[in-house]
């Protein structure tokens, strides 16, 4: 034992290692100099468990490079999503567009004038400059940036009903990503949920039996997580505006993936607008960010300038806002909304989710040949229609056609699906695929850089 302790190298001695030089170039001494005697403390215990050296033993430098190379690596790594699902939430969501990057570019290299005027060198609205496009682009007369949609459902509850009623259909009750529920928020925000209607059916006379003298608003939810079907009914934004400016209450509405564009104009499934309720007079319209608008995670909302003005005064807000970085890329996505006729080719979200199924096709029938020849002796490659979708905790439901290169093991075992699909999650790009009736499917709709696939899957 006394033996293969004195075998381990001394830490002066790894730091002058030629090896080691450009590491500590790289990382600096005090980093390497920890590394390594975590190196020699992991040695003493294997020796003390095995009564034997580590494997790695007859090479410190290279174990120290590796070991370094893991622990530098970021934790939010670059992915290829191959899961057919376009606004994936736990790879991020929404691709930003170049413009939106730049912009957070060049907003990280320089100061800014995040809450600084110009004209009378004051401080002013870090919202003032997102919140001039948003009216400009939705009628409305004010606008407030938070970092998600549920801190703004949050934020304007809390802000007009908090110790009130807040009227809402049963069906509306929605449960978002990670049980997060519309009834858990309104306690959060001190607010008392009165449902009305059923499951299905919703009627304006059920709304108005509720009406009360405790009663704060009236909230509506856009149910984009599910869809219910046959028997039903539902009450209108307009007709709940009616009814509220009969008895003086605000109504809000909560739009979650709310599109800025008339998704029916360019071959996708219809979804309500901000514009739309904005003209039908709500007096609060929020959504998110990062679904269909297609920018950075945050929370929008627009509304009247009365009620944006309380919600920028609320205390919440403050522990609610965003950084420039959110701002910069929120502008530089809502720029593009200026330019329509661009609109599709600027903005990632909206080109992939609108690519045609034979483009995506004929991209397959290109990468077939070397994926065919890397696995075919494992596996049967094949191409196979399929259905992508459009997200993941909101708009689950509607599909998109395309088609996904599929992995079939030729043993019929299907732990050798989830051994590939270990191994190609192992990758310096890991490739994120989904197992799916015995294959492993990599669905190529929001795929951009086919040769770094190749590059990445043909060993």
């Amino acid at each position: 034992m006394k033996n293969l302790y004195s075998q381990l190298p001394a830490i002066d001695t790894l730091l002058r290692d030629p090896h080691l030089q450009p590491l500590i170039a790289e990382t600096g001494n005090a980093f390497l100099t920890r590394l390594l005697r975590q190196l020699q403390q992991e040695a003493r215990e294997h020796i003390q468990r095995q009564h034997a050296l580590p494997d790695w033993h007859e090479n410190w430098p290279q174990e120290a490079i590796r070991r370094a190379q893991r622990q530098q690596r970021s934790a939010l790594r670059p992915v290829f999503n191959l899961t057919g699902t376009v606004l994936h939430t736990n790879l991020g969501r929404a691709v930003l567009s170049d413009r939106a990057i730049a912009a957070v570019t060049a907003c990280l290299r320089q100061p800014v004038t995040l809450e600084y005027a110009l004209d009378d060198a004051a401080r002013g609205h870090r919202d003032r400059a997102v919140s001039a496009l948003l009216c400009e682009l939705t009628g409305a007369e004010a606008a407030c940036i938070v970092n998600n949609n549920a801190a703004a459902v949050l934020l304007m509850l809390a802000t007009l009903a908090a110790g009130r009623e807040v009227v809402m259909s049963r069906g509306e009750l929605v449960e978002i990503g990670g049980a997060f529920r519309i009834p858990d928020v309104m306690r959060q925000a001190g607010c008392q949920l009165v449902e009305v209607g059923t499951t299905n059916r919703t009627h304006l006379k059920d709304y108005r039996a509720a009406i009360g003298e405790h009663t704060g608003l009236l909230m509506k939810v856009h149910t984009s997580n599910y869809q219910i079907q046959g028997f039903t009914h539902a009450v209108t934004e307009q007709e709940l505006v009616t009814l509220g400016e009969a008895h003086q209450l605000p109504v809000i509405s909560d739009l979650g993936s709310g599109s800025l564009i008339d998704m029916t104009a360019y071959g996708l499934p219809a979804e309500p607008m901000p514009q739309q309720l904005i003209a039908a007079g709500v007096s609060l319209v929020s959504f998110s960010g990062d679904k269909l608008l297609g920018g950075p995670q945050a929370g929008i909302i627009v509304g009247k300038k009365a009620l944006i003005d309380q919600l920028q005064q609320h205390p919440l807000k403050r522990a609610l806002r965003v950084d420039k970085m959110t701002l910069a890329a929120l502008e530089a996505t809502l720029q593009l909304y200026r330019q329509p006729e661009t609109l599709q080719e600027a903005l990632p979200t909206l080109r992939l989710l609108t690519r045609p199924a034979h483009e995506i096709l004929q991209q397959a029938e290109r990468l077939m040949p070397a994926l065919e020849q890397a696995w075919g002796a494992q596996f049967a490659v094949a191409i196979a229609p399929c259905s992508s979708q459009i997200g993941s905790g909101s708009l689950p439901v509607d599909r998109l056609p395309g088609f996904a290169i599929t992995f079939t093991p030729h043993s019929g075992h299907g732990s050798e699906l989830q051994t590939l699909a270990q191994r190609w999650r192992t990758l310096a790009r890991p490739v994120i695929g989904r197992i799916q009736e015995g294959r492993l499917w990599l669905d190529l709709r929001c795929l951009d850089d086919e040769a770094a696939l190749i590059q990445a899957l043909v060993p």
